[in-house]
């Protein structure tokens, strides 16, 4: 376990009993501001990083042909739960393009929403690609592709979608990926360094600042996400009640595998970090305890309490020890 460190513990009355290794990287314009852990350690960032595969579809000029706002480029950027809200804007914007769920690549998931999934066993009817969390992304990609005149099956690592998509990761994270493992949805998921991931962040946090083209697409995916938070998770997820406990202040954006990602405008900072052994409970806590400390969320939130001192309940439902940050990670 070279170079990972405790990022969370999980206490039973006085006793830790478990400890969460991982690594974290915080950084600015300038470069890497602070780190835990080997913050050169390479990573899959899985859908962490959801925003730089959605820039192309902005800056390939394919979302204004395509007449896409707030709310499209939200779920672009999204890991969903398959919710109504979520499973009818992706239709509804399919339909749009003259395509139907049979055009997506990502694969059916029963649905995290509960009522959605209680509506599907209720009906009999098994889940489709729609109620697939990544079915936003997807429906971005086939909006790209149109747009390009390439080919149908733009999940490929060798279609021009994921070419671009490949080009704009290396040039955000500011080195050559070393390759690719295929993600949950049937997509190359790229990896790349920790700190580059963290510089890619503070690039989106300082995008607004900028005039080009690129970075103006990358103010509109922060933007999108900020207002629809709802849209890029859903109800009861860290990342949506992360963002709605400080509205406008951050952007945080979960992956599988214990990934969390963060953009922090006002101070320009972005943040990449991964639980060692791919624990979500460890992962949420580890981001809100790193948004806490650099000052843009408020440690009383119930959203941060939730996650920082997320409480631990025997059968009784007695509270009996609590998922928290190690001691490096407390403010």
């Amino acid at each position: 376990m070279q170079g990972w460190v405790p990022m969370v513990e999980v206490t039973r009355d006085p006793f830790v009993e478990s400890l969460h290794l991982g690594a974290a990287a915080v950084a600015g314009p300038e470069g890497l501001r602070d780190a835990w852990g080997d913050a050169e350690r390479t990573i899959l960032p899985r859908s962490a990083i959801k925003m730089i595969q959605a820039l192309p579809l902005l800056t390939s000029g394919a979302a204004d042909a395509a007449g896409l706002g707030p709310e499209h480029l939200a779920l672009a950027c999204a890991s969903h739960q398959g919710a109504e809200r979520h499973t009818r804007r992706v239709a509804d914007w399919l339909a749009g393009l003259g395509l139907g769920e049979s055009d997506l690549r990502c694969g059916p998931q029963m649905p995290s929403d509960r009522a959605a999934r209680e509506a599907l066993i209720r009906a009999g009817t098994p889940p489709t690609q729609l109620h697939n969390n990544c079915s936003g992304k997807h429906a971005g990609m086939l909006t790209l592709a149109r747009h390009i005149g390439a080919g149908p099956e733009y999940h490929l690592p060798d279609h021009p979608v994921q070419a671009a998509c490949r080009e704009v990761f290396e040039d955000l994270t500011g080195a050559p990926s070393p390759g690719y493992g295929i993600d949950g949805c049937a997509l190359p998921n790229y990896a790349g360094r920790l700190d580059g991931i963290a510089q890619a962040m503070a690039w989106f946090a300082t995008a607004h600042r900028r005039e080009d083209a690129q970075s103006r697409a990358g103010a509109r995916l922060v933007e999108a996400m900020m207002a629809h938070p709802d849209l890029v998770a859903g109800e009861g997820r860290a990342c949506t009640e992360l963002m709605r406990a400080a509205p406008g202040a951050f952007v945080v954006k979960t992956g599988a595998e214990g990934v969390f990602t963060a953009i922090l405008p006002a101070q320009g900072v972005g943040i990449a970090l991964k639980i060692a052994d791919g624990a979500g409970r460890a992962a949420d806590c580890a981001i809100a305890a790193l948004l806490v400390r650099l000052g843009v969320l408020e440690a009383e939130d119930p959203a941060a309490v939730a996650r920082i001192e997320a409480p631990i309940h025997n059968r009784r439902g007695d509270t009996v020890g609590h998922v928290r940050p190690a001691a490096a990670l407390r403010a």
